[in-house]
């Protein structure tokens, strides 16, 4: 919130998920979050959507999106654990206004999970990869989000995957991903966005630097327990401007595969029993070869 007031946007939507049953906490937590991120004393129109009950981390979300692009035409998206250097708001704003009609482009992230020595030719690049830490995207992209991804079941064994992905590790991995979204055994919104990014054959734009910080690494949180995680409060750096923008629209396919295999593909990532054995051995070798 300290942040956001630093631009004093004109207008905040606020959606907070209800408090969890069995967790005497989460009333009052809720009630300080919602009283946080409320606290506006610039001039500015607020707002809100809070559930009385808990819906779980892909309803939520996914629905106060819907509800906010019910209002906006774009927008920046930021969770409660996710804090953005300052020039993350100008960044995003001038790419929104640039892509805006640009239906190749799905999303705006701040997030930069390359090396620290990568070198870049221009301010940011494209990517099949989408990262939510912090992003910005549009009511014209968000219309293809569908939560329960039926498209699946008719791409499922087509070589659609293999459009996206350099080798059969991750092709493995993210139809693991996938069947897990349609069989409902996993509780994301980002997972089912992906996919319907993917479906619609977008791209992301991601910084040069990285411009949003994860602080929600601990065991309070949902899925990022772990302090010692590499992506835990990464630093931020500083975007330059005016920014240098690409001369053309190509995905970089080295900095995806970085991205796949430090990411994504978790270390010590096995293909489930369900996948017959003879697939499962050669994705073993292939997940040694892609660890560094």
């Amino acid at each position: 919130m300290d942040r956001i007031r630093q631009v004093e946007p004109p207008q905040l939507f606020v959606g907070g998920d209800g408090p969890r049953d069995g967790d005497p906490k989460d009333d009052l937590n809720c009630e300080q979050a919602r009283r946080v991120a409320t606290h506006v004393d610039w001039d500015c129109e607020v707002h809100t959507l809070f559930r009385d009950e808990n819906l779980g981390c892909k309803q939520a979300v996914s629905s106060a999106i819907t509800w906010f692009f019910e209002h906006v035409e774009s927008g920046v998206i930021l969770e409660d654990d996710c804090v953005p250097h300052p020039t993350f708001f100008p960044y995003c704003a001038e790419l929104l206004d640039r892509y805006r009609n640009d239906k190749r482009v799905m999303t705006v992230s701040g997030n930069n999970f390359q090396p620290s020595d990568k070198v870049y030719s221009h301010s940011y690049y494209f990517s099949a990869y989408m990262h939510c830490w912090g992003w910005a995207t549009w009511k014209r992209a968000w219309k293809h989000y569908d939560g329960e991804i039926p498209a699946w079941d008719s791409l499922r064994d087509t070589n659609w995957l293999q459009e996206w992905l350099s080798g059969k590790a991750e092709e493995l991995y993210w139809t693991d991903i996938f069947d897990r979204v349609a069989q409902e055994k996993v509780d994301s919104w980002a997972y089912p966005w992906t996919f319907s990014c993917w479906r619609e054959h977008g791209l992301h734009v991601l910084p040069a630097v990285n411009l949003v910080s994860n602080i929600g690494f601990d065991e309070r949180s949902s899925h990022t327990k772990d302090p010692e995680a590499d992506a835990a409060e990464m630093p931020v750096e500083a975007m330059s401007f005016p920014l240098n923008h690409p001369d053309v629209m190509v995905r970089d396919y080295e900095a995806d595969r970085y991205t796949s295999r430090h990411h994504f593909l978790p270390r010590g990532y096995r293909v489930r029993r369900h996948v017959p054995d003879a697939i499962e051995r050669p994705a073993r070798n292939m997940l040694r070869w892609l660890r560094p």
